[in-house]
């Protein structure tokens, strides 16, 4: 990780754990140096058990946003079981990938640019060589996985739905 990428501690707390109560989801705030339970990549990325996303200040934004992007694209039944590693398969983690950037937009003085951007930072990988190059021109199918299950927004704003128990 660089440290040109966005970290909680820029942000408002109130404005994070709003977002996450938006979608069922809880933040719970890890004192730093503590371990970050549920983290897959280990800290400071975020973590995830059940609904609870853990992080701390110098957690990276899209990695909290990943984390809980993962569980609001699951299934409700599946939420609780839910345990550090949430993808089901490379269509779902795509889909995350599109949501957390949509859900930049969400959080304020963030946005998807921001977003997009830090992922860059951060070594994620997609076949047009760029996030935004994915994003704008090789997601269609990440779309339509979201659009399935009632999670792509219908307007501009990235005010989402539970996901449908239907997948």
């Amino acid at each position: 990780m660089t440290a040109s990428v966005l970290t909680l501690a820029a942000l408002s707390r109130s404005d994070i754990e709003r977002l996450l109560d938006h979608h069922g989801l809880s933040a719970q705030w890890v004192a730093d140096g503590d371990p970050i339970p549920g983290s897959y990549w280990g800290e400071p990325e975020a973590g995830i058990i059940g609904t609870v996303i853990y992080i701390r200040a110098d957690t990276p934004v899209h990695s909290l946003l990943h984390e809980a992007c993962h569980v609001i694209c699951a299934p409700p039944e599946k939420r609780a079981a839910i345990h550090t590693d949430a993808s089901d398969c490379q269509l779902e983690e795509d889909a995350t990938c599109y949501l957390q950037i949509l859900l930049g937009d969400a959080i304020p003085g963030v946005g998807r640019d921001r977003i997009m951007q830090d992922m860059d930072a951060w070594g994620y990988t997609f076949r047009l060589g760029s996030t935004r190059a994915w994003f704008e021109q090789d997601a269609e199918d990440a779309r339509a996985w979201l659009a399935q299950r009632g999670l792509m927004p219908t307007d501009a704003a990235p005010s989402l739905a539970p996901a449908a128990a239907d997948h």
